[in-house]
């Protein structure tokens, strides 16, 4: 089949041609605009799940949403290594800069940015390198005594407050989109509960919506107590059959083309329903399938294509980030699961290769800050990239 007319095309954060099965988080937060709008109280809200179910593609989906319905609306991707004020100063401007189009005092637009404009410089410490100086690109004079204290939870407040009401006097609101959100540092996940928490009290229109890794929880409930109260928590999983079956129909369908329904079982099998492995997998069978239509010897010919594309660009470059004793800590999870996407008791690891639980803490820790693994629950530990077990049972040892 012709490869150009491919509607399939995986890809880190890429829009699938059919978005399936995430209609009721999408109404959810159609609510979510049409609520804060009229100045009814909504909490942020925060998605969850491995990676590879389409949580960065949701994220740039709602924001989409938001920029319809004439909001402001700035995305970041945390950092583990990156302070949050450089980041969200950015995205806070993108949202200014949308408001502005509406409003229609520029001295009150100026007054907001002058206060961004003070949050930002903040950032810049005295000793850092040029490259590492942000500047902001506001051409009004930075604000004195707002959001200029240095402390992150005093000063995050005061912009929230201030951007919120900027859109409050256009009749809308902002909604700020934070991929990776676990990466935040603990004093700037404290600092954006903080202000969450003041803006639910206030009702202020800025909407916080963050994407993290399963964890996330417990990340928030670390920082403030009363951050279970304070976001709705919606967890993004695997497709359903139904719905997978859409995701690769409906794509085909519009290109005048056709697949048999047992290859549409065997790409449910081979992808397990995760939206990626979807994508991966039903590129590669259009691209094997010699006629219309695709067939399940196709899907068959494709698999290893498929499985080698996977290897190197979602398995393979996060392994490569793993040291020789996270590898063995990882492999150990592996064989304890038997490539089953399932948790790992941590003191089963340490039977398993003979060692006391302590000392295999560095490498459990250092796993969990480089995204690999999380905490499943209490002393169990689990892959955040599905079907990572099976790929490592698959390779030759190190």
């Amino acid at each position: 089949m012709d490869p150009i007319r491919n509607p399939f095309a995986p890809g880190a954060g890429q829009r699938p041609p059919e978005l399936a099965g995430r209609e009721r988080e999408l109404t959810a937060f159609e609510v979510v605009l049409q609520r804060v709008a009229r100045g009814r109280p909504e909490r942020s809200l925060v998605l969850t799940g491995l990676r590879g179910v389409g949580k960065t593609v949701l994220l740039g989906e709602l924001r989409s949403m938001a920029v319809k319905h004439k909001w402001g609306a700035g995305k970041i991707e945390a950092r583990p290594d990156a302070e949050l004020r450089r980041p969200l100063s950015a995205a806070l401007h993108r949202a200014i800069r949308d408001l502005a189009v509406r409003h229609r005092a520029p001295d009150r637009v100026e007054e907001v940015l002058g206060v961004l404009k003070a949050f930002a410089l903040r950032s810049s410490k005295a000793d850092a390198k040029p490259r590492d100086r942000w500047q902001p690109g506001i051409d009004v004079p930075a604000a004195q005594g707002r959001a200029d204290s240095g402390d992150i939870e005093i000063d995050l407040v005061e912009l929230f407050t201030d951007v919120a009401e900027l859109a409050a006097d256009v009749g809308t609101g902002v909604a700020l989109l934070i991929d990776e959100i676990q990466d935040l540092q603990a004093d700037d996940v404290s600092a954006l509960c903080a202000a969450c928490h003041e803006l639910s009290q206030s009702g202020a229109p800025l909407v916080v919506v963050g994407a993290g890794l399963p964890h996330v929880p417990a990340v928030l409930s670390a920082s403030k107590s009363y951050s279970e109260r304070l976001f709705r928590y919606v967890r993004i999983d695997r497709l359903n059959r139904e719905e997978a079956d859409r995701a690769v129909l409906a794509p085909i369908e519009r290109e005048d083309a056709g697949i048999e329904p047992e290859a549409l079982d065997a790409l449910f099998d081979a992808s397990g329903g995760y939206p990626y492995f979807i994508q991966a997998y039903a590129k590669a069978a259009w691209d094997a399938a010699p006629d219309d239509p695709i067939t399940v010897q196709d899907v068959q010919v494709a698999a290893p294509e498929a499985e080698q594309e996977l290897a190197v660009g979602f398995f393979g470059s996060r392994y490569e980030r793993a040291t020789p004793a996270e590898r063995e800590y990882l492999r150990a999870m592996a064989e304890l699961t038997q490539g089953r996407d399932e948790s790992a008791g941590t003191s089963d690891v340490a039977v398993y290769l003979g060692r006391k639980p302590s000392s295999l803490s560095p490498a459990r820790d250092s796993l969990m800050k480089k995204g690999l693994v999380y905490s499943a629950e209490r002393g169990h530990i689990a892959f955040t990239v599905p079907h990572f077990g099976h790929y490592l049972l698959s390779r030759a040892v190190d």
